[in-house]
């Protein structure tokens, strides 16, 4: 039977499944921000659940309990018309999870926001939530991001990079588009309040979520740091 290593590295193994291009470019953003503290992987095909699912079904070394793998991120936009689609997804999920070894769990994020990824870079700027239903709402989200960072083009990593370099004003911003949806009766249990956001019409992101995650990934790395630092040796 197959071991997991004792040697396996301290950090945290994280694999991230995407819809888009600059999904994909904010997730090499944080693959090199966090690095120390963090290993993560973007899936080389665009895609999500039905795409992550064919990868674990062939993938030998996730159903064993050899591969280092903490937590699956998926990182994509909602749409109302979608909705529907939550059951099928799901289904995915559960398929994955049963096909990785009990004693070796993995935790699923939903790194969601309303209609489009735009709206989670603007959050990196301002606090606000306006309605996000047509494509007009969507251009105008996409000119709001532009006004504020000019060279902003869908893929492109240098200009997501200047964006995402702000990401503790979109983690603020990003828990009040929360906190606000507590007054509208969002769940507090993360399964059943994921399953209202992504069959409703709010203006919403939980990407901010990965970020506390990574964030405090990288604070518990510091204060490891410091403490080897000053560790005074015992003489002889």
């Amino acid at each position: 039977m197959a071991r997991q290593s004792n040697n396996r590295s301290p950090k945290k193994v994280i694999y991230v499944f995407w819809e888009g291009e600059s999904e994909k470019a904010y997730s090499m953003f944080l693959k090199e921000e966090f690095e120390e503290c963090a290993v993560i992987k973007c899936h080389h095909e665009k895609g999500t659940f039905q795409v992550a699912k064919s990868y674990f079904k062939s993938n030998k070394k996730f159903k064993s309990d050899v591969a280092e793998l903490d937590e699956i991120w998926f990182f994509f936009d909602t749409e109302i018309e979608m909705g529907n689609q939550w059951d099928d997804n799901m289904k995915c999920l559960d398929d994955i999870i049963k096909s990785r070894p009990k004693k070796n769990p993995i935790k699923i994020r939903l790194l969601m926001t309303t209609c489009c990824i735009e709206y989670w870079l603007l959050l990196h700027f301002d606090k606000k939530a306006p309605a996000i239903a047509i494509p007009k709402d969507k251009e105008k989200i996409l000119k709001s991001v532009k006004d504020e960072e000019n060279s902003y083009k869908k893929g492109d990593y240098e200009s997501i990079k200047k964006i995402a370099s702000r990401y503790k004003t979109a983690i603020e911003n990003g828990k009040w588009t929360l906190e606000r949806l507590k007054e509208v009766g969002m769940p507090e249990d993360e399964q059943q309040r994921n399953q209202w956001l992504f069959k409703g019409d709010h203006t919403f992101t939980t990407v901010h979520e990965a970020l506390i995650y990574l964030v405090s990934l990288k604070n518990s790395v510091c204060v490891n740091s410091v403490s080897y630092t000053h560790l005074t040796l015992p003489t002889t």
